[in-house]
């Protein structure tokens, strides 16, 4: 295998962490904080002179969400991300109070899980998952049922392109 094992990952890092280059680094890493209730890692901070975050990192789970400040030149990259977390209507409400628009509401995904989707005021798209075993899959809308899964997306990526 090319990849390191898990537990051989120098700081106890995950093999894969994203990293989010953003316009207000230092807001975006008190929104995570603030909608996921996790610290930012201090030592990782790394100010430049005028201020700017060339690195800050928070620690969801076993992944290190890195970030950065974008800097003149540099097109801003926002990402989709993907969270496990317990309630995600409690996720979304938090988020909303915090300037986050939902993109898509609570909603049964694929019989193991309650999806919901959100758009933060940095244009990342958060998919929202928490376990919820058990429940029948829903029928695809070319089956009848909703669709709304994906035109929520789909509208939500056509938005900001």
């Amino acid at each position: 295998m090319i990849l390191l094992p898990d537990q051989t990952v120098p700081t106890g890092s995950a093999v894969v962490n994203p990293f989010v280059i953003v316009d207000d680094a230092a807001g975006f890493v008190d929104f995570v904080a603030g909608v996921f209730d996790v610290a930012e890692t201090p030592e990782a901070r790394t100010p430049m002179p005028d201020g700017k975050l060339i690195h800050a990192q928070l620690r969801l789970g076993t992944v290190d969400l890195m970030v950065a400040d974008r800097l003149d030149g540099w097109p801003a990259r926002p990402a989709l991300l993907q969270v496990w977390v317990r309630d995600v209507a409690t996720v979304l409400r938090r988020a909303g109070d915090r300037g986050a628009r939902t993109v898509t509401e609570p909603t049964p995904f694929y019989g193991e899980a309650t999806l919901g989707r959100m758009l933060d005021p940095w244009r990342n798209i958060w998919w929202l998952y928490a376990p919820a075993p058990g429940q029948p899959d829903p029928k695809p809308h070319w089956e009848g049922g909703s669709d709304k899964v994906f035109t929520t997306l789909d509208a939500a990526l056509r938005e900001l392109g």
